[in-house]
């Protein structure tokens, strides 16, 4: 089973699939969007970490930049019904903090930004998830004094910029990296990104 590459970097295309030269090998590798964006230039050293996945008729080696990310893509394909392709369309969309967060709140709608999943199966990924990530000790709930945590503030700006139109991916981008707990000042923020 082979857990990692390193190696010289050959190829690599828009598409997500990269070529490592190893030993006068050279490997096809699927990679989600951030590891790509992460490799450095054709010609130089890369490594990554392999999830190598086997079927009757078919080997595929999925890369990724970290070791977290491996193991958060082995858990996310352990769960009913999801298999490498949604697997990576998981971590494109949610990295493995944000998937983390996202299932420890029982964000549902974090989930459903992922392309191809369904409020059903993002509910049915939160249930099992729960048991094979590696959780955060401690989540933040509303407090006694009212205010919301940033995950359920966050929740709240998705959910107002769905109803006002916004696509999923538009949505996924404003919302990235957003802190505080002031609903409207995160969606002001937000806006704000869009229209920039």
């Amino acid at each position: 089973m082979i857990g990692s590459l390193r190696g010289v970097l050959i190829d690599k295309d828009a598409e997500g699939e990269i070529v490592i030269e190893v030993s006068g090998v050279g490997y096809r590798v699927t990679v989600n969007p951030r590891t790509l964006a992460d490799l450095p230039d054709i010609g130089t050293d890369a490594f990554v970490h392999i999830h190598q996945h086997i079927r009757e008729d078919d080997q595929t080696l999925y890369g990724f930049a970290t070791l977290a990310e491996r193991k958060c893509f082995e858990s996310v394909i352990g769960a009913h019904g999801v298999g490498p392709a949604l697997g990576m369309a998981v971590l494109a969309t949610l990295p493995p903090e944000e998937l983390r967060h996202a299932v420890a709140s029982e964000d549902v709608d974090a989930l459903c930004l992922v392309p191809g999943v369904g409020k059903k199966t993002a509910q049915r990924m939160v249930l099992e998830l729960k048991n094979r990530l590696e959780m955060p000790t401690h989540v933040e709930y509303e407090g006694s004094n009212g205010q919301q945590s940033n995950s359920t503030a966050i929740a709240d700006v998705r959910e107002a910029l769905r109803q006002m139109g916004f696509g999923t991916e538009e949505v996924r981008l404003a919302v990235e990296g957003l802190e505080g707990t002031d609903t409207s000042a995160m969606l002001r923020e937000a806006l704000q990104r869009m229209a920039s």
